[in-house]
């Protein structure tokens, strides 16, 4: 299900004060712009102009107001590397971080985002990762920004053995710690995934 987004009621998905900055580039780049409903896979999408189509932007609706605008602010980072190399550079390479980098400080040091927002910001300036999610630091400070679910957590939050559902419906056992991730088992098939520290899950009861 995707809607789109009259451009005055895209105001209501951004931090306020953002939206005249974020508008500029939606209209300078003649953006076609989408709000989706939550999925699971991606917070949001660019896709090049073809066949007569210009660039098209997808976001996640279910995001809150910060993660919402980085989202937004990496697929037009997206866009610009697009335009000055086309394809001849990787999609999270050192011209879309460089790219990245230079939008993300139009919007630091202008009271936007709260301080500890702010603050992971400034740190992944010095190296953007290829989405926020990828992003730890940044991920876990987004979430405290999320209208809280019931009965959900982060994995990193769970205790071990700990019986737990993920968002389609599967669920698995906590397992430990392989360096950045947690080593967890699908019940009852047995087999083995690794989930990131800050993937948002829902207690199980057993």
């Amino acid at each position: 299900m995707k809607q789109e987004a009259p451009l005055q009621a895209l105001a209501g998905y951004l931090p306020e004060g953002t939206f005249e900055q974020v508008i500029a580039y939606i209209t300078q780049f003649k953006v076609h712009l989408t709000i989706t409903r939550e999925r699971q896979s991606v917070l949001g999408d660019y896709r090049h102009p073809y066949e007569n189509k210009g660039h098209r932007i997808s976001i996640n609706g279910g995001l809150n107001k910060y993660a919402f605008l980085l989202t937004l602010l990496h697929e037009i980072a997206h866009l610009v590397t697009f335009i000055k190399y086309g394809h001849r550079v990787s999609a999270h390479g050192k011209e879309w971080k460089q790219e990245y980098g230079l939008i993300l400080k139009e919007f630091v040091g202008k009271q936007y985002m709260p301080h500890d927002v702010e603050a992971a910001v400034r740190e992944s300036l010095h190296n953007p990762a290829a989405s926020s999610c990828a992003d730890e630091a940044l991920m876990r400070v987004l979430k405290q920004y999320d209208r809280r679910k019931e009965n959900h957590y982060l994995v990193e939050q769970l205790p071990a053995g700990q019986l737990f559902r993920t968002k389609d419906g599967r669920v698995f056992r906590k397992g430990e710690r392989v360096r950045k991730r947690f080593r967890c088992e699908e019940v009852p098939s047995g087999k083995v995934y690794l989930f990131s520290p800050v993937y948002e899950v829902e207690l199980v009861s057993e």
